[in-house]
């Protein structure tokens, strides 16, 4: 299993972005598929996440202002970021769980200028 994220780059604060997330398989063999965001020497954070049946959860930071979504014809998960802050600086990672193993992308990188 492949997940491609791209849509990461430079934007001003208060800008928008909007990434995506494409797995190389059916994603309706996942139970759960995330984004996580990781700052220069900070830890990895969940931003959001949804389950099969599409329920939502964000961190309280994004909340509000992110949206994550799932388009099962395309395979793919994005997540739509609003109102963008500085803070939002990170490379943003996907990933897909089954109940079995988590599989992970590559980063896609987001700079939001003050």
């Amino acid at each position: 299993v492949q997940l491609q994220a791209s849509g990461g780059g430079l934007v001003q604060t208060g800008g928008s972005l909007r990434l995506s997330c494409t797995t190389s398989t059916n994603i309706r063999g996942f139970n759960l598929m995330e984004w996580y965001r990781q700052a220069p020497g900070k830890q990895r954070d969940m931003v959001a996440t949804i389950t099969s049946g599409g329920g939502t959860d964000y961190a309280d930071s994004v909340k509000g202002r992110f949206t994550i979504s799932r388009d099962n014809a395309k395979n793919t998960v994005a997540l739509q970021m609003n109102s963008l802050k500085p803070e939002d600086t990170a490379v943003y990672y996907c990933n897909a769980k089954t109940i079995f193993r988590t599989y992970w992308g590559q980063g896609t990188l987001v700079t939001v200028s003050s």
